[in-house]
């Protein structure tokens, strides 16, 4: 076993003591991050999202800045802007510059400042009177995002959704948990020393990969666009933070070759927010979890 993913082992041992039952929930935010993408964070208020993001960066020992999306934010107010000082202007850094940024209810923001973060999430830099400023690495945004059934929320749109890496699902624990969240307070995590996200990303993607399972992949695409229930299916940038996302769990679990179940437990967080269903099927009550079990039978051995 490597020191980075020994690292990243503790890592996930720290913040189950934070985050009571939500050992899928932590294992999906890992290899999120050890294959250098970016997470968003789906849940009702009050399951811990921001509890996870916070404890996240604090048991990483990475710096750590919080954004409060609300009606009024500015874009500026997320990217930073340029102050006259002494006769010139000199560029304010605003929360961005951090290497775990939490965007925090990501959808209350009107659609001009959520698109503030395309840049950022994709070219790990921002651009602001003409010149680029890098963001620090590694970089990692950390959305949350309230249902959209709530009061007072704006569906993010196509092009954002699909910098996002994953979309993670927290869900109500189990009652056993209750028991537990109730009688004890977490654990403040420390950090976790030596751990190294950028090695640890560089081993991952020596995960050997067999070409059945990239054709498998090509084929849950093809089959994908071809479905009817879908307004939109995988793109090939989909399709490669699928395969990088089941890399990292491989990697997490100590395996050098990927097996089919990587695959599988990748999917739902790959692929759910980028599969995109018609308002029929909507309609139909079906629901986007349902048409990827469908497509993983129809390409993957049992």
């Amino acid at each position: 076993m490597s020191d980075a993913r020994v690292h990243l082992t503790a890592l996930q041992t720290a913040l189950a003591q934070v985050l009571f039952g939500q050992e899928q929930v932590i294992r999906e935010l890992l290899a999120t991050a050890v294959a250098g993408g970016h997470a968003l964070l789906e849940g009702l208020p009050g399951l811990g999202k921001t509890l996870l993001a916070r404890a996240f960066a604090e048991a990483s020992g990475l710096s750590y800045r919080r954004i409060q999306f609300t009606p009024d934010l500015l874009p500026a107010d997320v990217t930073g802007t340029e102050i006259l000082e002494d006769g010139q202007f000199v560029f304010r850094q605003g929360p961005l510059f951090a290497q775990v940024v939490l965007a925090d209810e990501i959808n209350r923001a009107t659609p001009k400042t959520q698109s503030a973060l395309l840049e950022a999430m994709q070219e790990r830099g921002v651009t602001v009177g003409g010149t680029r400023y890098a963001l620090p690495e590694p970089f990692l945004v950390l959305a949350t995002q309230n249902p959209l059934e709530l009061e007072g929320t704006y569906p993010l749109p196509e092009a954002q959704l699909d910098r996002f890496m994953s979309k993670i699902t927290v869900q109500a624990p189990p009652r056993a948990t209750w028991i537990r969240i109730l009688s004890e307070e977490p654990v403040a995590p420390q950090p976790v020393e030596g751990l190294d996200l950028l090695k640890a990303r560089a081993e991952s993607q020596q995960v050997v990969v067999s070409q059945p399972a990239l054709e498998a992949i090509a084929n849950t695409a093809q089959l994908a666009s071809e479905e009817k229930h879908l307004r939109m299916g995988l793109s090939p940038r989909g399709a490669k933070a699928w395969l990088h996302l089941a890399k990292a769990l491989a990697y997490l679990a100590g395996r050098a070759h990927l097996e089919w179940d990587d695959l599988r437990n990748a999917a739902r967080p790959a692929l759910s927010h980028r599969l995109l269903l018609t308002e029929e099927a909507q309609f139909e009550g079906l629901r986007v979890e349902q048409i990827i079990q469908d497509l993983l039978r129809r390409t993957m051995p049992k």
